[in-house]
């Protein structure tokens, strides 16, 4: 029991401590300089990415990341909570740490980054909802899409599951953070919040560093880093990839990663670290030594590679950055000659430790030193198996609460095979493997965690046995590679394989008389792969040596009368004759300075993966095709790379002639429903979804499905008048975009809105609208929302009708966030979209500037108004606006706007492009269809509006008037 005295002398020493702390902080606020004053002062302008940068802006650009490199931070927190206090001081965070506000883009095919203006809010949405549906909805936040073009690196979200119980979920993107920025992120968000909820001045923190300086010295470093490279890249210029064990067949695309793991003795790590001590290694040593062994094991191969993460974090001016410092340390061990566990302990300390000396050199630049021998056979990559200790995760410690870490798991794998040990729980210590089920068979997965924890346990047991002694359950034996002598036809290994595909039901290998093998298969049905991702999976489960060059999928195998086989009826193979193999061959040539045969590799040729990108966008624009760097790193050859464009064309030209859906891949979560799509701002629309990939369903008339017919697109038939079939539209689909409009009828468009409000139950739903809503503003600026100023013409009152369905609904019942996104006058390449130039809102102008006649303007000043025109918008800029809403609903109305146009100057563009040369006559008149003054905000979009090149005024009305010849 305490005497009188002793809390005498604890509280003297309390008020001591506090007096102390409070000088502390007054000589700090002395000594740091202003936080928001630094942070203005840095250095504005374009910066080049850090190598590390490099690589997350190559995966995002490749296609098919998904959100394999998102990083939730997650934390449960019971007590008290203020989601607005969370709100400021994440403003607050965001404004301190520039990589938070940073932008990406590139020019002339090189990434850049610059630096935005600090928001003065970051939005933190609060959704009640019950804890057994937390974990659903934090991965449905966490898997949401970053746009990095326009900042954006970290989102909130919390949900309530009670008055004092609250999920607070950071959603950041891995380009902008890495492990060691979480502790740092976490430590000032929890200083910046207890200020915010207390008012006070709070602790002074100190001034950051910034990551664009770090990326602009390991920019200027790299000509200095040439004699380590040659070096480093000396000491991996013969080493492989490991060869995990082959699956038997291949199966169904699983963009998802599988974890399996085995519970540890609780006194395993102790003994690990022991062992480690008396060998001089550390206890991440020891587990990498464990994973090493447990890899010869599942391999066989005693030359192995495996990857650990290293950082470029050191000394003190790096303290407190946020940003991606993580560097990929590859560790090449040799495991032959069945040495102890501690004799391979040995081996591994070793190579670890020439490892971190070179832990500053960035991998991605040894990797282009190595080139194509930096690759296995089939692909891939040298560092696909990695290995690390976890510890126990970061949470956010707010004041006053108890918190709990909340795992939210990303769908991808990083690597074909991860190792771990897991020390969160110190009471249950945990062996893991994460890997990819498209480059490992599950069952191998199951017999290497399982020979990895045994391992752990044994090595603590009996260090000096060899590794052929130690316990271990084994792994499947690997399936035999059949060499080049296999069998054409039916019976060759490739045939073999795709017959196993759950998707296909037939399939056949040939070798003709000229050219390498080729291989058909049909389909169970159009929903089903492509002949790239076949090839793919062939690549991954067959030895190369009976990987065909390209597999052409078939409606049927051709027959004879008699109802055998007619291999003379198979269509030949894409070679040097396809219309699309010159501009293929064109395109790998301009890249890589080399002009391939048919069958050459890319990454033999010096490909890579930002000249992927590049070949994709290059191919993509000039064919009219839809395709990703990823796809060119599945097809890697330009015959390949052929036959996927000639199936895409294909399948095009088949939609056309019978107005039957395009073939797609497997029905995918996230189908986005687009009416209208055959009107000239639905089919812009429907070609962005479809080149960011997302499931299109699209809503159109019979006869005219074949002018949407494109991969990725299936059409369903329909109009605004068909109410039973928009409400079963509405309802197959996981987002909606309303651009369908009669213009004429507007009971029709509000009987439609209110059968597809009325269906809509899931996701987000975007309303092209128009600005005719705003009627007749007094003012001549209009901003975003601005209410309604009669008179209002019959369209812009149904369009405000409709808007107010959408966004009364939105939100209830499963919904998602609304949008209705107003769009002035739209130009674009597109014919419905020329015929309204020709005869819509501007018709008359437009007739007269084609004849040659007279043109009268109203002269500026008229009526009080100092100028008069039109709004317009690029119907491509529209469709990205649009699209974003379905990832960034604006919860309410959003202008779309490209630009303004005085009729003057549009008068003079028309003429000019038209050739003819009418007068323009300035008058005190103003004609009832030019009576139009008003300039339209656009900020809310303002990114996705952002002008690409040939979307000026002057060449969008270009591409229209040449289309009319």
């Amino acid at each position: 029991m305490s005497t009188d005295a002793e809390s005498t002398a604890r509280a003297e020493q309390q008020r001591l401590q506090q007096e102390l702390l409070r000088r502390a902080r007054t000589t700090a606020a002395r000594r740091a300089p202003d936080t928001d004053t630094t942070l203005d002062a840095a250095r504005p302008g374009r910066v080049p990415l850090s190598r590390a940068q490099r690589r997350m802006w190559l995966m995002e650009r490749l296609g098919g990341a998904g959100d394999s490199y998102h990083v939730p931070f997650a934390t449960r927190v019971r007590g008290p909570f203020d989601p607005a206090a969370l709100a400021t001081a994440l403003a607050s965070l965001v404004a301190r740490h520039t990589i938070l506000r940073t932008c990406y883009a590139d020019r002339d095919g090189e990434p850049y980054q610059e630096v935005l203006p600090a928001p003065h809010t970051v939005a933190v949405p609060v959704v009640d909802t019950a804890t057994a549906n937390a974990p659903a909805l934090l991965h449905q936040e966490a898997a949401r899409p970053f746009d990095l073009a326009a900042g954006e690196a970290v989102r909130a979200r919390v949900l309530r599951h009670g008055p004092q119980d609250h999920t607070v979920l950071l959603t950041f993107h891995h380009i902008a953070v890495d492990g060691g920025s979480l502790d740092t992120l976490a430590d000032e968000l929890a200083a910046l919040y207890t200020t915010a909820v207390d008012g006070s001045g709070g602790p002074v923190l100190a001034v950051p560093p910034q990551y664009a300086d770090y990326a602009r010295r390991e920019h200027d470093e790299i000509p200095r880093l040439q004699p380590e490279l040659d070096r480093w890249s000396g000491l991996l210029a013969d080493a492989t990839p490991p060869r995990l064990p082959l699956t038997a067949a291949p199966g169904t695309t699983n963009p998802s990663a599988a974890v399996h793991t085995v519970p540890l003795p609780p006194a395993l790590p102790h003994g690990l670290r022991a062992l480690g001590a008396e060998q001089r290694a550390t206890l991440f040593a020891v587990s990498l030594t464990a994973a090493f062994a447990a890899l010869h094991r599942l391999t066989g191969d005693d030359d192995l590679v495996i990857g650990v993460a290293g950082t470029h974090r050191s000394g003190t001016a790096m303290r407190g950055l946020v940003g991606l410092c993580v560097n990929t340390l590859p560790v090449r061990v040799d495991a032959s000659d069945d040495p102890s566990f501690t004799k391979l302990l040995h081996r591994v300390r070793d190579a670890l430790l020439e490892a971190q000396r070179h832990r500053h050199l960035p991998f991605d630049l040894v990797l282009e030193r190595l080139g194509a021998t930096a690759r296995g056979t089939d692909g891939t990559a040298l560092v696909r198996v990695t290995s690390d200790v976890l510890g126990e995760p970061t949470v956010l410690r707010l004041p006053g609460t108890s918190v709990e870490y909340v795992d939210v798991p990303t769908g991808g794998a990083k690597f074909a095979l991860s190792y771990g040990l897991d020390l969160g729980d110190a009471e249950q210590p945990t062996a893991l493997v994460q890997f990819d089920p498209n480059a490992l068979d599950d069952a191998a997965a199951r017999a290497t965690v399982r020979d990895y924890a045994a391992l752990l346990e044994a090595a603590v047991a009996s260090p000096e046995l060899a590794l052929s002694k130690l316990p271990g359950l084994g792994t499947p034996p690997r399936p035999s590679a059949t060499g080049s002598s296999a069998p054409d036809g039916a019976d060759h290994p490739a045939a073999h394989a795709l017959r196993a595909h759950p998707q296909v039901a037939d399939a056949l290998v040939v070798r003709p008389v000229q050219g390498p093998t080729v291989a058909y298969a049909v389909l169970n049905d159009s929903a089903g792969p492509s002949g790239n991702e076949l090839l793919g999976l062939l690549r991954r489960s067959l030895a190369p040596e009976s990987v065909p060059a390209a597999v052409t999928l078939l409606d049927a195998l051709p027959e004879t009368a008699a109802g055998a086989l007619d291999t003379a009826g198979l269509p030949a193979p894409s070679g040097p004759s396809s219309p699309r193999a010159g501009a293929v061959i064109e395109g790998f040539t301009s890249l890589l300075g080399r002009t391939p045969s048919p069958d050459d590799d890319f990454f033999a040729l010096g490909g890579h993966s930002l000249v992927a990108v590049q070949l994709a966008e290059r191919l993509r624009t000039g064919l009219g095709l839809p395709l990703t760097g990823l796809d060119v790193l599945q097809a890697r050859t330009p015959r390949a790379l052929t036959a996927l464009l000639d199936e895409r064309a294909a399948q095009q030209t088949a939609a056309k002639t019978t107005g039957k859906p395009a073939r797609s891949r497997a029905v995918r979560p996230g189908t986005v429903l687009v009416t209208g799509a055959t009107g000239g701002v639905g089919a812009f629309i429907v070609r962005e979804l479809a080149a960011q990939g997302r499931p299109v369903l699209a809503l159109a008339r019979p006869e005219s499905a074949h002018l949407i017919a494109t991969e990725g697109v299936d059409v369903i038939a329909g109009d605004l008048t068909d109410l039973a079939g928009l409400r079963d539209a509405v309802r197959d689909a996981d987002a909606v975009i309303h651009a369908a409009c009669t213009f004429t009828r507007p009971e029709v468009d509000l009987a439609a809105m209110e059968t597809m409000v009325d269906a809509w139950s899931r996701g987000p739903f975007v309303f092209v609208s128009s600005v005719d809503a705003y009627g007749h503003p007094d003012a001549d600026q209009v901003v975003e929302e601005a209410a309604p100023c009669e008179p209002v013409s019959p369209y812009g009152r149904a369009k405000i009708d409709c808007e107010a369905m959408a966004l009364r609904a939105a939100g209830t019942g499963g919904r998602g966030g609304a949008s209705a996104v107003r769009s002035p006058i739209v130009w674009g390449a597109h014919e419905r979209l020329r015929e309204q130039l020709r005869w819509g809102a501007i018709g008359t102008l437009y007739q007269a500037a084609r004849r040659g006649e007279p043109i009268e303007l109203p002269r500026p000043g008229t009526g009080g108004h100092p100028w008069y025109g039109a709004a317009w918008v690029h119907a491509a800029a529209l469709a990205r606006a649009v699209t974003e809403c379905l990832d960034r609903p604006v919860h309410g109305v959003a202008n779309a706007v490209s630009g303004h146009v005085s009729w003057h100057d549009l008068a003079h563009d028309l003429t000019e492009l038209l050739g003819t040369r009418g007068e323009v006559r300035e008058t005190d008149h103003v004609p009832r269809d030019l009576d139009h003054r008003w300039h339209y905000d656009s900020r809310r979009l303002a990114r996705p509006l952002r002008a690409k090149p040939g979307e000026d005024r002057r060449t969008v009305l270009a591409e229209m008037i040449d289309g009319m010849a």
